[in-house]
């Protein structure tokens, strides 16, 4: 277990030893919940400027698709990297320095005129933000003392806030601005939390001789030529008259499954591997790796695949079928606050059971049609907050049950838990676009999709049995 690194003062300020001021937990808290919140709003707010970039750019919408795409491979493919930087270099500079490398992307992004600079730029700007959650759970894990299990749980609202008005802002920049907005806005309010964390944020305590260890380049050149590759074949599933049996298909995949395989006997057999295999299927760390990806990752990939579904099954507009994920953030955000005050006397088994079942439920009502007297909007609204209900119920236990395993490596163990959930969103989305574009009903296709993934989490819940328990703080 870790420890506080630092000394009390009498106004009840935790004071690092080698600091002249004392901690500031609400400052340092709002400073990191903005730049979470910067990211977060980030993965979603280029969506709804897709047609204004293509014109603005005069590309084509598959190319500006791609800064979707683009983003999502780089913050999946640099996660494990920035978590174990943070704990090499500590996490003040890791975090500092990712916010500088998003802050000059964005703006790099928002003066872009070129739609390939532009893809490239937001693989930039997806490596400074895949730095924020690792960094900023060691930053609370190291500085908070007994109640770090509640701030660490508080992040899940914050992610929750960003999704859901990303789509918002970015309607309004597209609307009464430019499409450069998008990227534009993130400027200032980086500036502002790199001023405030160099003041706020504790200086880094002293790296031990282990943790100036060289850094294992070959497992990280492994892993993430592993996880590119992967991701490269998942998101081709979700391109237009896509096959399994392609060679756009079959090369990716079979780097990634070499890289990997290669990855898990390289990190067994090295004295000091990039990730520790315990870490990734260890006692206790695999099962909440896998209800991350599962209960967390897919989850994510239904809700944002929910606008479509409304426009193909019900012919809902564009504005109310995006009007739907607001029920459903609300609903998150409430009940994830709910979640952390009741944490320690629930412990993590019983809010997971509680949001697995709801989502599920959720799901299945959102696979059918509604009853009569319901009109489709308010019956997708109900549905997907019953999804938002479930994910807020388990959103604290799970990002818990990890760290309180090993403390020590907060940065490690988030930055898992962060990749195990993009990666089971891009491959939700992959496949049920793909399995989409060969549809003749794409509305009812989904809803048998969405029907599968409820009887895929029930069937999966004897998996919560083996997260470990714990009550009270850690």
């Amino acid at each position: 277990m870790s420890v506080q690194h630092g000394v009390r003062t009498a106004e009840g300020f935790l004071r690092p030893r080698g600091e002249s001021r004392p901690i500031h937990r609400g400052w340092v808290f709002t400073i990191v919940a903005l730049a979470l919140l910067m990211m977060s709003i980030d993965s979603t707010i280029v969506a709804t400027a897709l047609h204004a970039l293509r014109r603005g750019l005069h590309t084509s919408i598959d190319w500006a698709g791609w800064t979707i795409t683009a983003y999502a491979l780089g913050f999946v493919v640099i996660l494990p990297i920035s978590g174990r930087l943070s704990e090499q270099y500590g996490c003040r500079r890791v975090f500092v320095g990712s916010v500088i490398a998003f802050t000059i992307a964005s703006l790099c992004c928002g003066l872009a005129d070129n739609i390939y600079v532009l893809i490239a730029l937001r693989g930039l700007q997806a490596a400074g933000g895949a730095g924020f959650t690792p960094s900023a759970t060691e930053i609370i894990v190291d500085y908070f003392g007994d109640v770090r299990d509640r701030a660490v749980s508080l992040f899940g609202s914050i992610f929750s806030i960003g999704a859901m008005i990303g789509p918002i802002f970015g309607g309004l920049f597209v609307t009464y601005w430019t499409w450069r907005g998008i990227f534009l806005v993130n400027v200032p309010i980086g500036v502002a939390v790199i001023v405030l964390a160099l003041y706020y944020v504790p200086r880094d305590r002293a790296r031990t001789r282990n943790a100036h260890a060289r850094m294992d380049v070959t497992g990280m050149a492994l892993l993430g030529c592993g996880l590119l590759s992967g991701m490269l074949a998942v998101s081709y599933l979700a391109e237009r008259n896509a096959h399994a049996w392609s060679f756009e298909f079959a090369i990716p995949s079979a780097i990634a499954i070499a890289a990997l395989w290669t990855f898990f006997r390289h990190i067994d057999k090295s004295a000091h591997p990039f990730i520790a295999p315990r870490f990734i299927t260890g006692s206790g760390f695999g099962t909440v790796n896998l209800v991350n990806a599962l209960y967390g990752g897919v989850t994510s990939g239904v809700v944002a695949l929910v606008p479509l579904y409304a426009r193909n099954h019900y012919d809902i507009s564009a504005l109310g079928s995006g009007t739907l994920l607001i029920a459903q953030g609300a609903a998150a955000i409430m009940f994830s606050i709910a979640a952390v005050f009741t944490l320690r006397r629930t412990g993590y088994r019983q809010p997971l059971y509680i949001g697995a079942v709801v989502i599920a439920i959720g799901m299945l009502l959102l696979a059918l049609r509604p009853v009569a007297g319901i009109a489709p909007y308010a019956w997708l609204a109900g549905s997907a907050f019953l999804v938002g209900v479930g994910r807020g119920a388990n959103n604290p236990a799970s990002r818990n049950a990890g760290l309180q395993l090993a403390p020590e490596h907060a940065s490690t163990l988030a930055a898992l838990r962060t990749m195990c959930m993009a990666i089971g969103t891009i491959i939700t989305i992959s496949i049920d676009t793909a399995i989409l574009a060969s549809s003749h009903d794409p509305g009812r296709t989904q809803a048998w999709l969405f029907a599968a993934i409820a009887a895929l989490f029930v069937v999966a819940l004897p998996l919560i049995a083996r997260v470990p328990e714990h009550r009270g703080s850690w």
